[in-house]
Parts: C-alpha cells; structure tokens; sequence
C-alpha cells in the first residue's frame, strides 16, 4: 500500500488553493452572520465554558429557538479566528482553504486502501475540485464539515491498523478511533456516521465476508451445527466496543439537546409536515436530486428550502421513475459489490458506505431536518462518488482502444470542475451576489426573494428592497416572514400606514389557538417577532401604548421563554412610567439569560428611574463583567459616579471614561465628562486638554466650550476665555450664562463696559425677567456714574426678585451713595464692577438656571447633547446636585465692596 508523497501532496494542495484563492476576498453571508458576526461566543469576553453549553449559533440549548446543532469544536475554531484577526472575513476563508487540503490529502491516503495509485489520485483530484464543495468551503459555516471529514477520515484510517499481523486485535488503534469520531461528532453530527464505515470496512474488507458468507454463517451459527469462528469473535469484539461507544455518544448527545429536537416550519422542509404519502414520495425524490447534483454540479443554489422543489404529492408523478431508477442503479452497484469478493465489489461496497452512511442523518428518512437540500452534506457523500468515478476511470483505462479516451475525459471532467468552483467561488462575494445567483436557479423560493431584499435593505436600498420583499410574498403568500419584511421596509421608508397593514398581514397568518397544545411546539422563534415589531410600531403614538403592551404580552403567552418581547416590554413600560412593572419584566428577562449584558444595562437604567443609583451602579457592574467594553453601561455609570459627588468614585469614572473614548474615541461627550472630571479634582492642564479633544470633534460643543471658558476664568486666563466665549456665542447666540461670564470679563478685566452693557441688554432682550442680567446690567449703570438709572434698574430688578437680599442690599447702598454725594454738592457718580458667578458642569439632559449674583452650580447636562442612557430615547438627570461654590459668594463679596466704595 503507498502512501502519499510530498508531491502529491503538493499537487493536490497547488489545486486547491487555485480553485479557492479567490474565496479570500469574499465576506461574511448567509449563514455565516448568524454563526460569527452575531455568535458571542467567538468574543474573548465570553467564558470558554459557554461554546460547551450553547449550539453552533451562540444560543443557549436549553432555549426552544435552539438549533440543537453541538459544534463546539468547530465554534472554537471560530473563536481562535477571531482571536488572531477579529471580523476579518480573509483569515476565516483562508483557514477553511487549508483545511479542505488537509481534507483532500486525508483522502487520498483513504483511497489508497481501495484503488491503485493512478486512480486514487484522480479520486482525489476530482474531490479537490469539484464545485459541489463550494458551499462547505468558501461559505464560513462550511468549516464544520471540513472538521467533522478530517477527523472521520483520520477515524477511520486509525481503524484500518486495528487488526495485527496475525489477525489479533489491536487495542489502542481503536481506543484512537473511538477519541476520533467523537472529536468528529464534536465538529458537525454526521461524523458518528464514520462507525458504520468502519463497520462495513471490518466486515467486507478486512474479514472478506460477501453477502451469502455472511448469511451462511449466521444461519449455521444459529442452527449450532458450528461454534463461532475465531476470526468472527474477534470482529463480533471489536464491533461491539464501536456500537457500544457509539450508543454512549448518541446518548451523549440526546441529553446535551436535552431530549428536544429543534422546531422547523413547513417554509424550512414543506414535506415534513405533509401526510402520507407526499412525505415518503418527496423524502424519496429527493436522493436523485442529490445524486444529480454530485454528477451534475451546473446549476448550484445556496438555499433549497420553501418551494425550490415541488412536492411530489401523486404516484402519478413523473419525478418517481427519477426514484425508480436511482433505488435500481443503487441497488445494482450494492448487490455487485457485496455478492463478490474480488477487489473491484470491495472499491464499490466502501465506495457506497461513503455515499450512503454519512448522507443518512441528512436525508429525512428517520427524522426531519431543518432543510430540503443541502449542498454542504454531501461532501463527506461526495467521496465515495469519486471513489466510484475514479474505479470506472481504471476499468476503462486498461482497455486499449480506451485508454486515451478515459484520460481525455477526466482532464476534461477535472477542467470543467476547476473552471465551475473558481466561478462558484465569486457568488459568495456577498449576499447580494450570493442570493440573485440562486434566483437564476430557482424562482420559485420566496426565502431568496426575501435575502435579495435583506442584502439590498443592509445598503440602505429600501425601495428596491421592497420589489423583492413583495415579489415573495406573491411566490409565497403565506410566508408570514416575507410579511414582516415587508412592513419593516414600508416603516424604513416611513409609511406607517403601509407598514402596519403588513404586520397585520403577518399576524393574521399566525397559527390560532389549539386547546391543549403548546403554542411553542407550532410556533417558529422568529415569527413571533410579527408582534415585536407591530407594537414598536404603534408604541410611537403615544394613544396606543396599551394595545402596544398587549400585542407583547400576547407573544409572551405564546411563548413563555421569548426573552425578546420582555425586553421589548420593560422599555414600553418605562416610556409609560410604569418602573415597577418594567424591573420586573428585565427580571424576568434575566431568569432566561443572566449572561446578557444589555438586560443588566437595561435594568440599570429602571432603577435610575426609580430614583435608586446604588442598584443601578450595581447593575452597571453586572453589565460590565459580562462584557467590560459594553460602551453604554461604560459611560452612563461613570457619568453616575461622576453625579454622585463623592470623590472616592472619580478614579474608577475616569477609568471608565477613558475605556469608553477607547471604544468610541469619535464621540466627544466621552472627552467632555473627562475634562469635567479633570475639572472637579482641580486637574486644570487635564481639564483644558480633554475639552479641546471635545470641541475638536464637536464644533460648536456648547457645554466644553463654556466650561473650557470658565475654567480658564477661574484659572485667572480671562484673555483666553474671551475667544472661546466668542465662539460659543457664534454658535449658540441665546447662551445667556456665557453672555453673563463675558460680560463680567469685559467689565471687570477689560474694562469695557460698552462691551459688558451689550452683553446684558442682548440678556434681556432674550429673556427680560432674567435677574442676573438684570442686575449686572444696574451694575453697568453705576459704572457708567448714572446713579438714578442704577437706582431705577434695580427697583425695577427688586420686582423681578423681590426675596433677593442681596438686590435689596445693593438698591440701599446707591441710595445712600446719592444721598450722601447731594448732600455734599457732588455729581452722583461712582465707578462700579460686578461680575458672573462660576456656572460649572453644564452637561446633557438638564435645563440651565441661575440664582441670584452667582450661578447655578448644578452638574446638569446640556440640553444640545444626546442622552446616552437609553437606546433611541432621553431620561430624567440622575441626580441634581445643588451647590453654590466659593467663587460665586466670593464675587457678591466683590461686587458690595465696589458698591460701598468711591
């Protein structure tokens, strides 16, 4: 027997990067979003235990919308993929190359066990390129069966040396093949399927049983004329250790899917939910669709679901001599090779336990399965086709007259493959490529009308997304999904009207209510999402929030364990100011998935509505040790530490903040908080750069720009607070309190009361009842040395303000000014100065306010910037905090000094 050598192995793997080199530059599509760009599983924050406990797709087992598909292996793959290079689609394709070579290469050294080393080179070339690959190759998700074929055949090549060279057994070759196929059943299901090979191999090839041996030695066994043979014991052994070991697996399994299988609906296998006969006739038909596919990969589609293939629904049906013919060529090929015991039946009988055994879990004989066909399942099948071309490759080159033929048609046949897979390869580019492909195959499967839509919908093209989206709701009336599709597209292009009667649609099409039967039995995880969607659609109005809340709670009766329609429910009673009944919908939500770090973020921001920061900090922090990135809970719990006042929490806030700007280092309320927080500890340096950093992605940021300019007030820089005020004033004209700091700077360290008295006349233009600018302006008057104007203006401010002792205060200092300059015979003049309080914090969210001399010092947010507590809507401040600094009483002081002066 030969093995493989280096040049083989370089020219099968020379081919295989040939045919696929281009599938390096396709992305992620179809199957593989679900599996790696949505898969939380793949992200380093995620505990490792966790690929060990949900299925393929990232969703927990125990959840009914689980697949049920245990890859653990193959998401682990995934995982180090993303490792090494995140989300680039490149290195993905680029390891699934290298693992079909590895797979070609395994095969070869297979064939080798059956055919001579011409032939089984063809088999393998033909392997290497054939375009039925395409789908488990250049398609991400195909990775599970690559993994599943490398540890089969390694499986079963470790079988093969089981039998020493006496006929005795050898242990540990078996002990490795048991390890194998459950490392191989670990990647994708089908792998266990390599036992009965192995069995078939034991029986057929290594004992040189034919079918009428066997039989014969059953029956004189069991008539007892002959003990058991020493040879048969020995087989009977090591079967039964194989059956054995695969019965734990299979149980193994049973309870990992923890004895539930999926939920399909008829749109993913119409014949599974047919009656008799049409599930048998149809189960049936679709074998030589299958095998049509291997002899003729011309017309390849990525998804045979809904009505790609007709039912067969009569005996009268044509498409069951299809049947006929191929259960009759079948059965040929099986009685050839298990009657004879020459080398050409033994090729053929390993060639069909190839075709057949690993095909058996996709075929729906014995259980339905979530699709009609597959391309992907048959290449592990697709071996032992090649082994079957390859074995009549040799039968006719041995012929003379034939030799040059046969050759000439295999390099044509190896041609016109590698020319179909290099060209297949360019469909999966994208989605869009990808699904219009298939529609050149079939018309008729309104899932490709739909992905069509959902390609052209992800480039924001919704109103050609929506001729598809309606072209498959006419090849598929009753497809509740293409409904939604349709009214999700009407509500993009903004036509409510159009999109509620979709939903409507959708929903009346909807299973209706069987006494006594589950509805989550019937009902598939992602219609339901018809009543998600048509309350996040009415919930706008605000008259319609009860029928919103009805239409959620209605898909919870359906389906109990929809996590989706709690949290969907929790934000519509917020909005409804229903807090109670919000927690306890996020709690509920959290009994389902406590691994979610949105629901802690979520819940978070219930209690910061209840007006209970301590549990929301706390819910902050159980969001983020599920995923210390989680941008939204990174700043919102800063910004809670931030409003707490309580210095002991600024480090972490700064840390926190600087972890945000990492992840979003465009955004610059990220920068602002920093700079307020630098501002708060007196980091003046700190503070200016981070409120640069703000205004420099922000133009026009009006809380940096007049924080920056108070900083640099208070930091005694009133110089470089005047152009910053100049252009917060640019941008925001009505800003009174930055009209008010330069007003104080112009009059106090300008002394430009010209300057300063506009500043406060544009006040009150704006607002005539503002005290402040009321007051200053009083101020400008007795600057001015017009002492009974200053004495009208602050009468008249004294009305606005009548509790305002200070105002009171100042009116009886003028007074008693003039009084004592009439009484000396002097002018009523005096030189006067007043300045601004220190507004201080000004942040998103909350309103502005100033009290008396000084000015608030509430950290609020401002008004101009986005609430980033909530998704897609604004809540309350956190907390108000009221407190008059230093400075502000430091400057009434100021300003009853000059009053009471000459």
């Amino acid at each position: 027997m030969a093995v493989v050598s280096w040049k083989e192995i370089l020219l099968l793997s020379g081919l295989v990067v040939g045919c696929y080199w281009n599938s390096l530059s396709c992305g992620f599509v179809f199957d593989d979003v679900s599996a790696i760009l949505d898969n939380k599983d793949l992200r380093p924050s995620t505990p490792i235990h966790n690929l060990f406990l949900n299925d393929f797709w990232g969703t927990p087992m125990a959840e009914e919308r689980s697949h049920k598909s245990y890859r653990p292996l193959t998401v682990l793959t995934f995982r180090l993929n993303y490792l090494f290079s995140e989300l680039s689609a490149a290195s993905y394709h680029l390891l699934n190359v290298i693992l079909h070579a590895v797979v070609c290469v395994l095969f070869l050294r297979v064939c080798r066990l059956f055919l001579d080393k011409t032939s089984s080179l063809v088999a393998a070339l033909l392997f290497a390129v054939h375009p039925i690959h395409t789908e488990a190759v250049t398609g991400v998700v195909g990775r599970a069966e690559l993994l599943s074929s490398i540890f089969l055949l390694a499986a079963f090549l470790a079988y093969t040396k089981s039998t020493g060279p006496d006929h005795s057994i050898v242990w540990p070759p078996i002990a490795l093949t048991v390890v194998l196929v459950a490392a191989a059943t670990l990647c994708k299901e089908q792998g266990i399927t390599v036992v009965g090979v192995c069995c078939v191999y034991e029986i057929f090839i290594a004992q040189g049983f034919t079918l009428p041996m066997l039989v014969d030695t059953i029956w004189q066994v069991l008539q007892g004329k002959d003990g058991f043979p020493y040879a048969v014991l020995q087989t009977l052994l090591k079967l039964i250790v194989l059956v054995i070991s695969t019965l734990l697996l299979v149980i193994i399994r049973v309870q990992v899917i923890q004895s539930q299988l999926p939920v399909f609906t008829r749109f993913d296998n119409p014949a599974a939910v047919s009656t008799t006969p049409t599930r048998q006739l149809t189960f049936n038909y679709l074998l030589p669709v299958n095998a049509w596919l291997l002899l003729n990969p011309s017309e390849l589609c990525c998804d045979w679901t809904m009505g790609t293939i007709p039912l067969v629904e009569s005996l009268v049906d044509l498409r069951n001599l299809a049947t006929l013919v191929f259960y009759i060529f079948l059965g040929l090929l099986a009685y050839h090779s298990l009657r004879y015991r020459h080398s050409s039946a033994k090729t053929v009988i390993m060639a069909l336990s190839l075709i057949v055994l690993p095909f058996i879990p996709a075929s729906n004989l014995f259980f339905p399965v979530g699709f009609v066909v597959a391309e992907r399942v048959l290449y592990v099948p697709s071996m032992g086709f090649c082994v079957l071309v390859a074995h009549g490759f040799k039968m006719i080159s041995h012929k003379g007259q034939l030799k040059k033929i046969s050759w000439l048609m295999i390099g044509l046949l190896l041609t016109t493959y590698t020319v179909k897979t290099f060209h297949r390869n360019w469909d999966w580019e994208s989605e869009y490529t990808l699904f219009t492909s298939a529609l050149k195959v079939n018309k008729n499967n309104a899932k490709l009308w739909n992905n069509v839509g959902h390609a052209l919908e992800n480039q924001n093209n919704y109103a050609k997304a929506l001729r598809y989206f309606l072209q498959a709701t006419r090849v598929q009336p009753d497809d509740i999904g293409a409904h939604m599709n349709v009214g999700r597209t009407y509500k993009n292009l903004n036509k409510s009207k159009e999109a509620e009667e979709a939903y409507l649609v959708a929903k009346s099409l909807m299973p209706q209510v069987i006494p006594g039967k589950k509805y989550a039995t019937r009902v598939a995880p992602n219609h339901l999402n018809v009543y998600i969607n048509l309350a996040n659609l009415i919930r706008a109005n605000d008259s319609r929030l009860e029928e919103a809340d009805q239409l959620y709670r209605q898909a919870i009766s359906m389906r109990p364990d929809f996590k989706q329609a709690y949290i969907s429910r929790g934000e519509l009673l917020l909005k409804m100011n229903k807090l109670t009944e919000a927690r306890d919908a996020y709690l509920r939500a959290l009994e389902l998935d406590r691994t979610n770090a949105d629901l802690w973020y979520n819940l978070a921001i219930v209690y910061i509505e209840m007006k209970d920061p301590s549990e929301a900090l706390k819910n902050f922090n159980h969001a983020l040790e599920l995923n210390p990135r989680h941008k939204l809970a990174l700043f919102n719990s800063a910004l809670l530490m931030q409003e707490s006042g309580e210095p002991k929490f600024w480090p972490e806030a700064n840390r926190r903040f600087l972890t945000y700007v990492e992840e979003e280092p465009d955004d610059a309320n990220g920068y602002f908080n920093l700079g307020m927080l630098a501002m708060d500890a007196n980091e003046n340096a700190a503070a200016e750069r981070w409120m640069r950093k703000a205004i420099g992605l922000q133009a026009g940021f009006r809380s940096a720009l007049f924080n920056l300019a108070l900083l640099y007030s208070q930091s005694k820089r009133e110089v470089d607070a005047l152009p910053v005020l100049d252009e917060l004033l640019h941008h925001h004209p009505e800003h009174i309190k930055g009209l008010i700091l330069k007003g104080d700077i112009l009059m106090n360290h300008k002394k430009d009361t010209r300057g300063a008295k506009a500043c406060f006349e544009r006040i009150l233009r704006m607002d005539p009842t503002n005290v402040q600018g009321k007051h200053n302006l009083c101020v400008v008057y007795f600057e001015e040395r017009d002492l009974p104007r200053a004495e009208r203006c602050l009468e008249e401010t004294l009305d606005l303000a009548p509790n305002e002792e200070y105002v009171r205060r100042h009116l009886s200092i003028v007074r008693s000014k003039m009084a004592a300059m009439s009484a000396a015979g002097r002018p009523l003049s005096s030189a006067t100065t007043e300045g601004v309080g220190d507004e201080k914090n000004e942040r998103k969210s909350s309103t502005e306010s100033v009290r008396g001399v000084g000015v608030d010092q509430s950290k609020s947010l401002d008004n101009s910037q986005s609430d980033k507590r909530t998704k897609g809507k604004s809540t309350k401040d956190i907390k108000d905090i009221e407190k008059k600094r230093a400075a502000a009483l430091k400057r009434l002081e100021e300003i009853e000094r000059i009053l009471s002066g000459d």
